[in-house]
């Protein structure tokens, strides 16, 4: 039988032993007999991250508000992608290496605490104004909430771009991509974990990022290009590689030489990645009509994209003290990543579509922009909190 690098550390600490005559009495990490031996060494917050996605919210807004000054503001959404597919399958992997298993029920508990009662409380907003007001950017609400709520806001979309646009809760279609990924990928998984070991679901990981590129080329045409957007199965491999950088770095060991190469050249890549991200935001219209440009960018690009997120994601994961990593993790930007991101989210699309119903013109950015954080402010402290407390007592 082949050694696996669990049994060939123990074999050199054997020897050790027998060479200085003492026998290293300590006991392995808790993930070290499962195959993942740092994963419970990665499973804390990583303040860089939440200065990521607050630059990432924040592009996003601007994006909404006028698309002319950030083009390709939607690839925010595609790092966003990225970061919740390592932090959850972080979560997942050190559960996992500390118990055994996964324990699904408290899992999909947590993230409705965690998701739902905000999403309400942005819902019950858009009907009040539809059924109060005649404002015209809140038309069809009742419609957008339903498919907001059931997180199905993007199957629609992808099926008939024509027929429903998603009203004052389009952006919800995101909400729709992450938490159908959600719901599968724990399963598949644990299920992976539970049947291989663990270099094999390394290499399936990495095999399950590949495949929706190749679907994306097999489903490629013009007028498939909001199918393509929209689409869990289309999009999954910008989740996915952030899932294969926390499968990664749970498999390596902390004194594993490929673990030091990996924190070299992913501090180093960082920034690049960062600025070629920044580059496309600037100046590349993403969901226009650009002819080739189009073509690849919904079949190699978004995958690019996801390569590129997933880079950043492990430059600031593996090199805390890097430059990069302290500019992003100050505790303006990493408090506003970790609290409020969600809520932003949520919020500034409808109050996009409030100003533009009043015809607000002048200072539209700065209104949205105050009027965005005032009620992400209100939904973390009255809603998102309560919650998160809750989800904190049920955490297993």
């Amino acid at each position: 039988m082949a050694s696996t690098p669990d049994s060939t550390a123990e074999a050199a600490t054997e020897r050790s032993a027998a060479v200085t005559g003492r026998r290293h009495t300590a006991p392995a990490a808790p993930g070290a007999r499962r195959g993942f031996p740092s994963a419970t060494l990665h499973d804390s917050r990583v303040d860089a991250l939440d200065g990521l996605r607050t630059l990432a919210v924040a592009l996003v807004l601007v994006y909404h508000v006028d698309r002319t000054l950030v083009p390709g503001g939607s690839i925010a959404v595609d790092v966003f992608f990225t970061i919740s597919g390592f932090v959850i399958t972080r979560q997942l992997l050190a559960e996992y290496s500390r118990t055994g298993t996964v324990a699904l029920l408290p899992f999909y508990r947590r993230r409705w605490l965690r998701l739902v009662p905000a999403l309400l409380a942005v819902c019950a907003a858009c009907l009040a104004l539809a059924t109060t007001t005649s404002l015209w950017g809140f038309d069809g609400s009742w419609q957008a909430v339903g498919l907001a709520v059931t997180f199905l806001t993007n199957v629609f979309r992808a099926a008939d771009p024509e027929a429903y646009m998603g009203g004052p809760l389009a952006h919800t279609w995101s909400l729709g991509v992450e938490e159908q990924f959600y719901l599968l990928w724990p399963l598949l998984l644990l299920g992976l974990l539970r049947r291989l070991r663990a270099r094999t679901v390394l290499l399936c990981t990495a095999a399950l990022c590949v495949l929706p590129f190749l679907w994306r080329c097999v489903l490629w045409h013009p007028d498939a290009v909001h199918r393509i957007y929209n689409g869990t199965d289309t999009r999954a491999d910008e989740l996915l590689a952030g899932a294969l950088v926390a499968v990664v770095l749970a498999r390596l060991r902390q004194d594993d030489p490929r673990l030091g190469l990996l924190r070299v050249w992913a501090g180093r890549l960082a920034l690049p990645a960062l600025t070629v991200l920044a580059l496309v935001a600037w100046k590349v219209p993403v969901t226009g009509s650009a002819g080739l440009w189009t073509v690849l960018w919904y079949t190699g690009g978004i995958l690019a994209v996801a390569a590129l997120s997933a880079t950043l994601v492990a430059g600031l994961e593996l090199r805390p003290d890097g430059l990069l990593s302290r500019l992003l993790g100050c505790a303006p930007l990493a408090w506003t990543g970790r609290n409020l991101s969600y809520g932003i989210y949520l919020w500034h699309y409808p109050v996009v579509r409030l100003l533009a119903s009043l015809d607000v013109e002048v200072g539209l950015l700065t209104g949205t922009v105050v009027l965005t954080m005032a009620m992400a402010l209100l939904s973390y402290y009255l809603v998102e909190r309560p919650f998160l407390r809750r989800a904190r007592r049920h955490r297993t």
